[in-house]
Protein backbone atom coordinates (compact mmCIF):
# COMPACT_ATOMS: atom_id res chain seq x y z
CA UNK A 1 0.00 0.00 0.00
CA UNK A 2 2.88 2.38 0.81
CA UNK A 3 4.43 1.66 -2.60
CA UNK A 4 1.13 2.36 -4.35
CA UNK A 5 0.64 5.60 -2.42
CA UNK A 6 4.17 6.72 -3.22
CA UNK A 7 3.68 5.93 -6.89
CA UNK A 8 0.45 7.95 -6.90
CA UNK A 9 2.10 10.89 -5.22
CA UNK A 10 4.99 10.80 -7.72
CA UNK A 11 2.56 10.67 -10.65
CA UNK A 12 0.65 13.65 -9.32
CA UNK A 13 3.86 15.59 -8.90
CA UNK A 14 4.88 14.87 -12.49
CA UNK A 15 1.48 15.94 -13.77
CA UNK A 16 1.53 19.12 -11.72
CA UNK A 17 4.97 20.38 -12.75
CA UNK A 18 5.26 18.73 -16.13
CA UNK A 19 1.96 19.91 -17.54
CA UNK A 20 2.04 23.57 -16.72
CA UNK A 21 0.71 23.59 -13.25
CA UNK A 22 3.24 26.29 -12.35
CA UNK A 23 3.25 29.34 -14.63
CA UNK A 24 6.50 30.19 -16.45
CA UNK A 25 8.46 33.17 -15.11
CA UNK A 26 7.38 36.56 -16.56
CA UNK A 27 9.76 37.95 -19.22
CA UNK A 28 12.19 40.60 -18.05
CA UNK A 29 11.36 43.99 -19.63
CA UNK A 30 14.18 46.51 -19.51
CA UNK A 31 13.24 49.81 -17.86
CA UNK A 32 12.32 52.66 -20.14
CA UNK A 33 15.29 54.97 -20.66
CA UNK A 34 14.86 58.45 -19.19
CA UNK A 35 17.82 59.86 -21.16
CA UNK A 36 16.84 62.72 -23.51
CA UNK A 37 18.82 63.93 -26.47
CA UNK A 38 20.30 67.42 -26.14
CA UNK A 39 18.58 70.04 -28.32
CA UNK A 40 20.18 70.59 -31.68
CA UNK A 41 22.52 73.59 -31.84
CA UNK A 42 20.96 76.29 -34.05
CA UNK A 43 22.80 76.80 -37.30
CA UNK A 44 24.98 79.92 -37.42
CA UNK A 45 23.90 82.15 -40.34
CA UNK A 46 26.47 83.65 -42.70
CA UNK A 47 26.31 87.42 -42.11
CA UNK A 48 29.73 88.55 -43.39
CA UNK A 49 29.57 91.47 -45.80
CA UNK A 50 28.17 94.96 -46.33
CA UNK A 51 25.19 96.06 -44.21
CA UNK A 52 22.92 99.04 -43.68
CA UNK A 53 20.86 99.34 -40.48
CA UNK A 54 18.04 101.90 -40.56
CA UNK A 55 17.05 103.04 -37.07
CA UNK A 56 13.84 104.81 -36.07
CA UNK A 57 13.97 106.42 -32.62
CA UNK A 58 11.15 106.17 -30.08
CA UNK A 59 12.76 108.87 -27.91
CA UNK A 60 11.18 112.32 -28.28
CA UNK A 61 13.10 114.67 -30.55
CA UNK A 62 15.67 112.12 -31.75
CA UNK A 63 16.25 111.86 -35.52
CA UNK A 64 16.30 108.62 -37.53
CA UNK A 65 19.79 107.15 -37.85
CA UNK A 66 21.70 104.99 -40.33
CA UNK A 67 24.40 102.55 -39.21
CA UNK A 68 26.38 101.41 -42.26
CA UNK A 69 29.47 99.26 -42.72
CA UNK A 70 30.72 95.71 -42.79
CA UNK A 71 30.56 92.60 -40.63
CA UNK A 72 33.50 90.17 -40.64
CA UNK A 73 32.84 86.59 -39.54
CA UNK A 74 34.66 83.33 -38.86
CA UNK A 75 32.11 80.63 -37.95
CA UNK A 76 30.23 82.03 -34.91
CA UNK A 77 32.84 84.72 -34.17
CA UNK A 78 32.17 88.11 -35.73
CA UNK A 79 32.99 91.81 -35.47
CA UNK A 80 31.71 94.94 -37.18
CA UNK A 81 32.96 98.33 -38.35
CA UNK A 82 30.13 100.83 -38.79
CA UNK A 83 29.55 104.55 -39.36
CA UNK A 84 26.63 106.61 -38.04
CA UNK A 85 24.77 109.00 -40.31
CA UNK A 86 22.03 111.42 -39.25
CA UNK A 87 23.22 112.27 -35.75
CA UNK A 88 24.85 115.43 -34.38
CA UNK A 89 26.45 113.25 -31.72
CA UNK A 90 28.61 111.20 -34.11
CA UNK A 91 31.03 112.19 -36.88
CA UNK A 92 29.96 110.26 -39.98
CA UNK A 93 33.61 109.65 -40.92
CA UNK A 94 34.45 108.05 -37.56
CA UNK A 95 34.78 104.26 -37.76
CA UNK A 96 33.04 102.56 -34.83
CA UNK A 97 34.15 99.05 -33.84
CA UNK A 98 31.53 96.66 -32.48
CA UNK A 99 31.75 93.25 -30.84
CA UNK A 100 29.23 90.80 -32.32
CA UNK A 101 27.67 87.93 -30.34
CA UNK A 102 25.90 85.46 -32.61
CA UNK A 103 23.85 82.56 -31.21
CA UNK A 104 21.96 80.84 -33.97
CA UNK A 105 19.79 83.57 -35.46
CA UNK A 106 20.00 85.80 -32.38
CA UNK A 107 22.56 88.61 -32.60
CA UNK A 108 23.80 91.55 -30.57
CA UNK A 109 26.33 94.20 -31.56
CA UNK A 110 27.97 96.37 -28.91
CA UNK A 111 30.29 99.24 -29.75
CA UNK A 112 33.37 100.53 -28.04
CA UNK A 113 32.89 103.87 -26.31
CA UNK A 114 32.75 106.81 -28.74
CA UNK A 115 33.05 110.04 -26.73
CA UNK A 116 31.32 108.25 -23.87
CA UNK A 117 28.57 106.77 -26.08
CA UNK A 118 27.96 103.02 -26.37
CA UNK A 119 25.71 101.71 -29.14
CA UNK A 120 23.93 98.36 -28.80
CA UNK A 121 21.89 96.64 -31.50
CA UNK A 122 19.96 93.50 -30.55
CA UNK A 123 17.76 91.41 -32.80
CA UNK A 124 17.27 88.40 -35.03
CA UNK A 125 18.77 87.36 -38.35
CA UNK A 126 16.42 85.83 -40.92
CA UNK A 127 16.64 85.17 -44.66
CA UNK A 128 15.01 87.48 -47.17
CA UNK A 129 12.84 85.15 -49.25
CA UNK A 130 13.25 87.33 -52.37
CA UNK A 131 17.02 87.89 -52.37
CA UNK A 132 18.24 84.95 -50.29
CA UNK A 133 20.39 87.38 -48.29
CA UNK A 134 20.19 87.82 -44.49
CA UNK A 135 18.11 90.56 -42.90
CA UNK A 136 18.00 91.99 -39.38
CA UNK A 137 15.09 93.12 -37.21
CA UNK A 138 15.48 94.39 -33.67
CA UNK A 139 16.14 97.35 -31.42
CA UNK A 140 18.95 99.75 -30.58
CA UNK A 141 20.04 101.85 -27.60
CA UNK A 142 22.66 104.54 -27.07
CA UNK A 143 23.92 104.95 -23.52
CA UNK A 144 26.14 107.73 -22.25
CA UNK A 145 27.45 110.95 -23.74
CA UNK A 146 25.63 113.18 -26.18
CA UNK A 147 23.26 110.48 -27.46
CA UNK A 148 22.29 109.08 -24.06
CA UNK A 149 18.72 107.81 -23.92
CA UNK A 150 18.27 107.37 -27.65
CA UNK A 151 16.55 104.08 -28.46
CA UNK A 152 14.19 102.56 -30.98
CA UNK A 153 13.68 99.96 -33.67
CA UNK A 154 16.14 98.83 -36.35
CA UNK A 155 15.86 97.00 -39.65
CA UNK A 156 19.01 95.84 -41.40
CA UNK A 157 19.65 94.68 -44.93
CA UNK A 158 22.62 93.01 -46.60
CA UNK A 159 23.66 94.85 -49.79
CA UNK A 160 25.83 93.07 -52.37
CA UNK A 161 27.07 94.37 -55.74
CA UNK A 162 28.95 91.47 -57.33
CA UNK A 163 26.85 91.83 -60.49
CA UNK A 164 26.65 92.99 -64.11
CA UNK A 165 26.25 96.71 -64.78
CA UNK A 166 24.48 98.95 -67.24
CA UNK A 167 23.07 102.45 -67.10
CA UNK A 168 22.74 105.94 -68.51
CA UNK A 169 24.67 109.14 -67.76
CA UNK A 170 22.95 112.45 -68.52
CA UNK A 171 25.09 115.56 -68.89
CA UNK A 172 24.12 118.99 -67.63
CA UNK A 173 23.33 119.80 -71.31
CA UNK A 174 20.86 116.86 -71.34
CA UNK A 175 23.01 114.70 -73.60
CA UNK A 176 23.28 111.03 -72.69
CA UNK A 177 25.79 108.20 -72.95
CA UNK A 178 25.58 104.62 -71.74
CA UNK A 179 27.81 102.35 -69.65
CA UNK A 180 28.03 98.57 -69.50
CA UNK A 181 30.29 96.17 -67.63
CA UNK A 182 30.44 94.53 -64.23
CA UNK A 183 31.09 95.46 -60.59
CA UNK A 184 32.79 93.14 -58.11
CA UNK A 185 33.16 93.66 -54.37
CA UNK A 186 36.48 92.95 -52.69
CA UNK A 187 37.34 92.38 -49.03
CA UNK A 188 36.15 95.12 -46.64
CA UNK A 189 38.72 97.55 -45.27
CA UNK A 190 39.23 98.49 -41.64
CA UNK A 191 36.94 101.51 -42.08
CA UNK A 192 33.96 99.25 -42.86
CA UNK A 193 33.73 100.06 -46.57
CA UNK A 194 34.22 97.40 -49.25
CA UNK A 195 36.27 98.17 -52.34
CA UNK A 196 34.82 97.71 -55.82
CA UNK A 197 36.66 96.66 -58.95
CA UNK A 198 35.41 95.58 -62.35
CA UNK A 199 35.18 96.47 -66.03
CA UNK A 200 33.28 99.13 -67.93
CA UNK A 201 32.82 100.60 -71.41
CA UNK A 202 31.15 103.90 -72.32
CA UNK A 203 29.23 104.67 -75.50
CA UNK A 204 31.02 107.98 -76.10
CA UNK A 205 34.20 108.80 -78.04
CA UNK A 206 35.35 110.84 -75.04
CA UNK A 207 36.40 107.71 -73.16
CA UNK A 208 38.37 105.05 -74.98
CA UNK A 209 40.00 103.01 -72.21
CA UNK A 210 38.24 102.56 -68.86
CA UNK A 211 39.56 101.19 -65.58
CA UNK A 212 37.58 101.01 -62.32
CA UNK A 213 39.85 102.06 -59.48
CA UNK A 214 39.12 100.22 -56.19
CA UNK A 215 39.25 102.29 -53.01
CA UNK A 216 37.85 102.91 -49.55
CA UNK A 217 35.39 105.33 -47.96
CA UNK A 218 35.39 108.70 -49.78
CA UNK A 219 38.10 107.69 -52.26
CA UNK A 220 38.11 105.45 -55.32
CA UNK A 221 35.38 102.87 -55.87
CA UNK A 222 33.64 101.46 -52.79
CA UNK A 223 30.33 100.56 -51.19
CA UNK A 224 29.24 101.18 -47.59
CA UNK A 225 25.65 100.41 -46.74
CA UNK A 226 23.65 101.71 -49.70
CA UNK A 227 26.20 104.41 -50.61
CA UNK A 228 28.22 103.65 -53.76
CA UNK A 229 31.25 105.58 -54.98
CA UNK A 230 32.74 104.76 -58.39
CA UNK A 231 35.93 106.16 -59.90
CA UNK A 232 36.61 105.46 -63.58
CA UNK A 233 39.99 106.21 -65.13
CA UNK A 234 38.80 106.90 -68.68
CA UNK A 235 42.09 107.67 -70.43
CA UNK A 236 40.72 111.20 -70.90
CA UNK A 237 40.18 112.34 -67.35
CA UNK A 238 38.56 110.75 -64.29
CA UNK A 239 34.82 110.16 -64.01
CA UNK A 240 33.68 110.12 -60.38
CA UNK A 241 30.19 108.93 -59.44
CA UNK A 242 28.48 109.03 -56.04
CA UNK A 243 25.07 107.43 -55.64
CA UNK A 244 22.66 105.45 -53.52
CA UNK A 245 21.26 101.95 -54.00
CA UNK A 246 17.47 102.21 -54.17
CA UNK A 247 16.35 99.21 -52.11
CA UNK A 248 12.73 99.74 -53.17
CA UNK A 249 13.76 99.23 -56.81
CA UNK A 250 14.67 95.56 -56.29
CA UNK A 251 13.38 93.36 -59.11
CA UNK A 252 13.30 89.71 -58.07
CA UNK A 253 12.92 88.50 -61.67
CA UNK A 254 16.30 89.91 -62.68
CA UNK A 255 17.86 90.14 -59.20
CA UNK A 256 18.52 93.81 -59.91
CA UNK A 257 18.79 97.18 -58.13
CA UNK A 258 18.95 100.75 -59.39
CA UNK A 259 21.67 103.15 -58.20
CA UNK A 260 20.96 106.86 -58.68
CA UNK A 261 23.42 109.72 -58.20
CA UNK A 262 25.62 112.47 -59.61
CA UNK A 263 28.89 112.43 -61.49
CA UNK A 264 31.75 114.71 -62.49
CA UNK A 265 34.46 114.35 -65.14
CA UNK A 266 37.76 116.19 -64.65
CA UNK A 267 41.29 116.17 -66.03
CA UNK A 268 40.48 115.68 -69.72
CA UNK A 269 38.85 117.25 -72.76
CA UNK A 270 35.32 116.12 -71.84
CA UNK A 271 35.04 117.63 -68.36
CA UNK A 272 31.52 118.12 -67.08
CA UNK A 273 28.86 117.17 -64.58
CA UNK A 274 25.54 115.42 -64.62
CA UNK A 275 23.36 112.68 -63.21
CA UNK A 276 23.29 108.92 -63.72
CA UNK A 277 21.00 105.97 -63.13
CA UNK A 278 22.86 102.65 -63.04
CA UNK A 279 21.47 99.16 -62.82
CA UNK A 280 23.22 96.16 -61.31
CA UNK A 281 21.73 92.78 -62.12
CA UNK A 282 22.38 89.06 -62.30
CA UNK A 283 23.04 88.18 -65.96
CA UNK A 284 22.23 84.51 -65.31
CA UNK A 285 18.59 85.42 -64.60
CA UNK A 286 18.01 86.34 -68.23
Amino acid sequence: MKSLAAAFALSATVLLFGCGGVPAPAPIIPPTSTTTQPPATPATPDIAGNWQFNALSTAPGKPPLIFAGSISQTNSTASAALHVNGSNCFNQLTTISLTVVLTGGDISLTSTSVEGQIITLTGTITENVDTGFPTFAGTYTINGGCGDGDKGTVTGIFVYLDQALDGTFTTSQQQTFAVSGGLYEIEPSLDGSSGITGTAAFSTPCFSSVTIKPGTLSSGSYIIGTTVGLEFDTGNGTLTFLGTVNLASYDAEFDSYLISGNYTVSGGTCDGTGTAVLRVYNPWDY
